[in-house]
């Protein structure tokens, strides 16, 4: 009889400690569930979604600068001719590419002769034809310059550096440069010399860099981005500039959920410094917490209209299936949604607590009638006895 009252207690013990911990696994935190977006497969697709993992890295201090890209002065001809007479022949018009010693035009000269003598006019340089001065027929004086040709193999890149910053700016500095009608693409020089003179009214100097342009593509009068390097700090967190989102007062950024597929948690930051590429991150994230990069601007305006409810996505990730509000679906709570749905039990109000009751009230009673028949037994016993 007294192992049958230990097994019953044990029992009791059991099912309480079970029922606890179902009540400790609780519903999702309510500002997760709301800063929560989840996407499907297809949804993630359509917004491009990139990820990147955060890590301590080198930032770098930088002044920020505008300006345009300009050819070098030192590259650029002057095609004329050595007499006086008429263009009788023409090669090469503005937009053509010319090589040096090629025959550009054909003069004829003013002198008596039949037929008169006839000069050829080569190109100067390697370039590109960027000014006609003449046409087919036209008549040539020696002062009087016909075609222009510039090399633009090479161009320069000219920033207007605010005076108050160029003290911290000096030639053999390693700066970016964005050329935004170039794309994305970043150009890292170092600088290479100061202009001659300041601008008195914008109050800027000129900085000058030297860009390579082997196929072409820059063109003088395109406007270009700097990012001046100035100095580094070591081990610093930071995460893209273009993770972070919102307005100045709330910065937030949107962090891959570490258990459910395709669901992106909203976390507010506090930032520091920020340079062409990069936010330092003062507070908000701890290494290894992986922030969309790409899409992140996107998916600040995807909401809860995603198509996948935080409970369906926490059932497709568990496996089993949970409540409305992210917590786990007892074994009470799904007996009562059967019997709900079967129309066993109309009026389930609490499913898993009644349930629970009925179970400890049953245990509590077995265990009350035990102890009944044990007291009858003794009683008996001790009849017999006398």
């Amino acid at each position: 009889m007294k192992s049958l009252f230990k097994i019953s207690c044990i029992l009791l013990a059991s099912i309480f400690s079970h029922q606890v911990a179902l009540a400790q696994e609780g519903p999702i935190d309510a500002d997760r569930a709301a800063n929560t977006v989840i996407l499907d497969n297809i949804g993630v697709k359509n917004l491009n979604i990139e990820t990147e993992m955060v890590e301590e890295r080198d930032f770098e201090s930088t002044v920020f600068s505008i300006g345009r890209l300009e050819e070098l002065p030192e590259n650029r001809a002057v095609l004329s001719s050595r007499i006086a007479g008429r263009v009788v022949e023409l090669n090469a018009y503005i937009g053509d590419a010319v090589k040096k010693g090629q025959v550009i035009a054909r003069v004829e000269s003013r002198q008596p002769g039949s037929p008169p003598p006839v000069i050829d006019l080569k190109a100067p340089i390697d370039g590109v034809v960027v000014e006609s001065h003449v046409r087919l027929g036209e008549p040539v004086e020696p002062a009087q310059e016909l075609i222009d040709i510039s090399d633009r193999t090479k161009m320069w890149a000219v920033a207007k550096i605010p005076e108050n910053e160029s003290d911290q700016i000096v030639p053999g500095t390693t700066t970016r440069i964005h050329i935004p009608s170039l794309g994305d693409d970043l150009f890292e020089v170092t600088m290479a010399k100061y202009g001659v003179e300041a601008n008195r009214e914008a109050g800027t100097i000129d900085g000058i860099f030297i860009l390579e342009n082997k196929d072409g593509r820059m063109k003088p009068g395109m406007r270009a981005e700097f990012a001046i390097v100035t100095s580094s700090r070591e081990d610093v967190m930071a995460v893209p500039r273009t993770s972070v989102q919102g307005d100045p007062t709330k910065r937030v950024v949107f962090v891959k959920d570490f258990d459910l597929p395709n669901a992106f948690v909203k976390v507010p930051l506090v930032l520091g410094e920020r340079n062409d590429r990069y936010f330092e991150v003062k507070n908000g994230l701890f290494p290894g917490d992986e922030v969309v990069t790409e899409g992140a601007y996107s998916l600040s305006f995807a909401g809860s209209g995603s198509g996948i409810s935080l409970k369906e996505a926490l059932d497709m990730a568990h496996g089993h299936e949970h409540n409305e509000d992210g917590s786990e679906l007892s074994e009470a709570d799904k007996k009562a949604k059967e019997a709900e749905k079967s129309g066993q039990d109309g009026n389930v109000g609490t499913p898993g607590v009644v349930d629970w009751f009925i179970r400890a009230w049953a245990i509590v009673a077995t265990i009350l009638f035990l102890i009944a028949i044990q007291a009858v037994l003794r009683n008996r016993n001790r009849t017999a006895t006398a």
